[in-house]
């Protein structure tokens, strides 16, 4: 094991959070007086990862912290010895705990799963990110109550009425009003998700943050701002291409009821796309080294001589 002094994972953690507040500085000092986001909100909300828990820092498995006390207790963490010299505490080296990657060895194999087929498939690149308009479809119940319909009620549902629906990711299409369900391509389940997620959808690309936080602290901090950048550009697009008039807000609408909008929009997916199967490609690989250790560990455990008592 890499054992990082103080002085390098301190500067680490640092950068770190300033690449974290250059993100979304503006938008924590919005929700600290209070104010909603409809943009931004969505990946702390729908998510469910604190601002204050990606802003801690992590190494990633197999790096130890030297003199760090503050990692005592912390989830997946555990305390592997003390410097020669130390008689202190905070002296003692912290890591993810092997323990703890054997807890989330599912987890984990089901993730390298999901990514290693999504990979697998052509991009589709002909939604349009309707998903947010058949969410609205032909209902009063509207997402986002603060913001108004670009288009109007009927002019919403009349979008929808006039292109088909392709959506192929099923935690947006179980969003999609009881009218929109039939309109889809094919019907979704999360049974099916392994066989249906492709690589131009926004949605796969945004939740690559969710599986990198869903294995934090086994994974590096720069790996999974390397995700939420990504998730944070692809709902900037998700939700221009969407019903919802968010020029207040400074986002230029991409008129996707349009053949330019429609362009537009395709040329943006597909930029988001390649970003997502270079990342893609780096996480599957932490993730088959995660597993690879874990097997090794488990072939360890079994070779270990037995000792009477």
């Amino acid at each position: 094991m890499r054992v990082l002094s103080g002085a390098q994972w301190q500067a680490a953690a640092a950068a770190h959070r300033a690449r974290l507040d250059g993100l979304v500085g503006p938008y924590l000092e919005r929700r600290a007086q209070g104010s909603s986001h409809p943009v931004i909100d969505f990946l702390f909300t729908y998510y469910g990862h604190k601002p204050a828990q990606l802003r801690r820092w992590h190494p990633g498995y197999g790096l130890g912290l030297a003199d760090a006390a503050e990692y005592q207790g912390a989830r997946g963490y555990h305390r592997v010895g003390a410097r020669p010299d130390a008689g202190e505490r905070a002296a003692y080296v912290y890591t993810a705990d092997p323990a703890y990657l054997e807890k989330r060895r599912d987890t984990l194999a089901f993730v390298a799963d999901l990514l290693r087929a999504t990979a697998s498939r052509p991009a589709q690149l002909s939604c349009f990110g309707l998903h947010e308009w058949a969410m609205v479809y032909r209902s009063d119940d509207i997402r986002h109550q603060k913001v108004p319909l670009r288009l109007g009620r009927a002019g919403t549902d009349a979008v929808v009425d006039s292109m088909s629906l392709r959506c192929t990711h099923f935690d947006a299409y179980r969003f999609f009003t009881p009218d929109a369900v039939g309109r889809n391509a094919e019907p979704l389940t999360r049974a099916g998700q392994l066989h249906r997620e492709q690589p131009g959808c926004l949605h796969v690309n945004m939740d690559l943050y969710k599986w990198g936080f869903k294995l934090v602290p086994l994974i590096s901090s720069q790996l999974l701002l390397d995700c939420f950048e990504l998730a944070c550009a692809a709902r900037e697009l998700d939700m221009r291409a969407s019903p919802y008039d968010l020029s207040a807000l400074g986002y230029k609408p991409v008129r996707i009821e349009t053949p330019t909008g429609r362009a537009e929009y395709v040329r943006a997916q597909s930029a988001l796309a390649q970003r997502a199967a270079e990342l893609r490609r780096t996480f599957l690989g932490v993730c088959d080294d995660l597993l690879a250790s874990h097997t090794d560990t488990d072939a360890a455990r079994r070779t270990e001589p037995t000792h009477p008592r």
